[in-house]
């Protein structure tokens, strides 16, 4: 029996130009050449990538930068933006000489420099015509919801197309106040769903979303912490409205609850049906997109995450029409892809 379509909204990679790009670069020390470059071949070789996708029938992928961000690495506007350019260039390229393979793509932006992001924003999408943009939070250890990024969550709400989540917390914030860096690495395991939870919670009682009702955001990891702690988020936030009457709370149109059911979720969760469950009870189907966060996010380097990350959408106890939005349906309309 043919196997259903499946768009993975994210999947990560670096464009061969944009990989010799950015070595050339770096700094000497530069831990990503070892740490994913040299370590996760697939990030840029088209050929190990096509491999594994072969085994997936009717898989393609929307194509997401991998880490670093620009941001992190470069100090000076200049070569993060002509980094992004050869990035977004080369995303371009992949998608028009691949289209059977890469449904689409995602801009990725010198975020050091928010008004330099926002012309190259207008590129990517305008000229390019990829289909939204990827930036990490937090940006440079800032909050993306300062007024300085207003303008680039303005321009996503105009073209009507999703910003891509990804969390980032690098292993120098201590887990505890007085020491010097986190332990047992839990500032990527549990740190980066709780960033990801904080940015979503700034940008609820911050209003963004009563100022541009028609922005979409995708979030990594299927909706973070959220999903879990529904019931707390409610009845802890309602409190602050009703009882209390925080300013920050009261000045929002809805209750807070329904703001958080407005993001967008990848299954990117290594292969936990009863994660996607949760997800699922508290978002609905359409609002859950395929993605595996391929080639990371496992031991395997990626020749595991996707088979597991699809059997676990099989796996849920809903309708196979719904599985159908999650796997391709949800990412279509949300990206106007076509057939």
């Amino acid at each position: 029996m043919k196997k259903s379509p499946k768009i993975d909204v994210f999947a990560h990679i670096m464009p061969p130009k944009y990989k010799d790009a950015l070595l050339a670069a770096a700094p000497a020390n530069f831990p990503h050449k070892k740490g994913i470059i040299e370590s996760v071949p697939m990030i840029h070789d088209l050929k190990l990538r096509f491999q594994e996708m072969d085994k997936h029938e009717g898989l393609r992928q929307v194509l997401t930068m991998a880490q670093p961000p620009l941001e992190a690495i470069f100090s000076d506007t200049k070569t993060a933006l002509e980094l992004a350019r050869i990035a977004n260039d080369g995303m371009a390229e992949l998608v028009n000489q691949y289209p059977d393979r890469f449904a689409g793509a995602v801009a990725c932006l010198p975020m050091g420099d928010p008004d330099v992001a926002v012309k190259e924003l207008d590129r990517a999408i305008g000229q390019l015509k990829l289909n939204g943009i990827q930036i990490h939070t937090p940006c440079r250890d800032k909050p993306l919801d300062l007024p300085e990024y207003a303008t680039l969550f303005e321009r996503m709400a105009h073209y009507d197309l999703p910003i891509w989540i990804h969390p980032k917390r690098t292993l120098d914030y201590p887990d505890y106040k007085g020491e010097t860096g986190s332990k047992y690495v839990i500032a990527h395991v549990f740190g980066w769903p709780y960033e990801s939870t904080t940015f979503m919670t700034r940008l609820v009682f911050g209003g963004m979303f009563d100022r541009l009702p028609r922005l979409k955001i995708i979030i990594h990891h299927a909706g973070a912490m959220i999903p879990f702690f529904e019931r707390r988020i409610k009845d802890f936030y309602e409190r602050y409205r009703l009882v209390f009457k925080e300013d920050w709370a009261t000045r929002l149109e809805k209750p807070a609850i329904d703001y958080f059911k407005m993001f967008y979720n990848d299954t990117a969760v290594n292969g936990s049906a009863a994660a996607l469950m949760c997800a699922y009870s508290f978002f609905g189907a359409d609002k859950l997109l395929f993605g595996t966060d391929m080639p990371l996010g496992d031991v395997d380097n990626g020749f595991r995450n996707t088979k597991d990350i699809i059997a676990s959408v099989e796996q849920m106890t809903i309708s196979d029409s719904e599985k159908k939005l999650i796997f391709e349906g949800n990412t279509r309309r949300l990206l106007r892809l076509e057939k």
